[in-house]
């Protein structure tokens, strides 16, 4: 009796370990598994079917077709090797976790069935010298305005701008409107580099958008008019006749100048009408004077 008593008090100090969870029967393993199968498949046929297998691995939308299937392969060699118990080391750890971050880029397949990113797609492309322009404009105020910052805020205690790289989040927060409110200045100097860092943000990104409102409008109406002219010219098109070679209109002309030729010679000449050698030309009425 004690020693049962015993061995059921050690049985319940001893803490419950859960069993591993197994990766292979999550619900959304198998789904992943079964687009990736289709997706790696589709990638396949398209690649074998590919006239050139150079221009093929330069569309920007195979590269992210490849990219987005890749971390899947990464994820399984990964679990397969947990499983068998072989360690990873930190790094590759890190490593492999920024790897799986690259399967958010599949949502750019959806460009491939979608006007409005194809119309954003062509829109920034088109915008690429403003939106360079932009963000020269912002390095140059969060480098002026951090460090206008920093000195304006150097004398104070327990400030947050310890340094001007420091300042760099409260100028970009700054410039860009956002204001989070972490790091803010307290001095009388500090709040005026503030409020020109504030100002200067708005007319430094308020400039070059215009510029690109502009082109995704262009692009908009453009690809519209498009969908218009295309719906009509379904509806108006008439069935395809081939046009007649050279030779065949050759020909028509032809037999069309040998059978007026006939039909001149033939004819019975009335009277005061004189057949004349253009078949093209009107007969002409002779007139005499009696």
């Amino acid at each position: 009796m004690i020693k049962q008593s015993l061995h059921h008090r050690m049985n319940s100090s001893v803490p419950h370990v859960a069993p591993a969870k197994n990766h292979f029967d999550d619900p959304f393993f198998i789904v992943e598994t079964i687009c990736i199968c289709w997706f790696s498949f589709e990638l396949l046929v398209r690649f074998l079917s590919s006239p050139s297998k150079p221009a093929f691995f330069k569309n920007v939308m195979n590269m992210i077709d490849f990219v987005a299937i890749i971390p899947y392969f990464v994820t399984l060699g990964t679990e397969v090797a947990r499983q068998k118990g072989v360690s990873q080391p930190a790094m590759s750890l890190a490593i492999l976790r920024v790897i799986r971050l690259v399967r958010v880029f599949r949502i750019f397949k959806l460009s491939r069935h979608s006007k409005g990113l194809q119309i954003l797609g062509q829109t920034l492309k088109a915008s690429m010298r403003e939106l360079g322009l932009l963000i020269f404009f912002l390095f140059i105020g969060v480098i002026l305005f951090s460090s206008a910052a920093y000195f304006a805020e150097a004398d104070h205690e327990g400030t947050s701008f310890t340094s001007i790289p420091a300042a760099f989040w409260w100028a970009v927060v700054s410039m860009t409107t956002v204001g989070y409110g972490d790091m803010y200045p307290e001095t009388m100097g500090g709040k005026i580099v503030g409020s020109l860092c504030a100002i200067a943000g708005v007319l430094t990104i308020s400039l070059p958008v215009p510029v690109i409102v502009s082109n995704f409008s262009y692009f908009y109406h453009r690809e519209t008019e498009c969908e218009d002219q295309g719906q009509y010219t379904h509806i108006t098109m008439c069935p395809y006749t081939p046009q007649p070679s050279p030779a065949a209109i050759r020909e028509k002309a032809h037999l069309k100048e040998k059978h007026l030729k006939d039909a001149v010679e033939h004819s019975e000449l009335l009277d005061g009408m004189v057949p004349m050698g253009n078949s093209e030309a009107p007969n002409k009425r002779l007139v005499t004077e009696v």
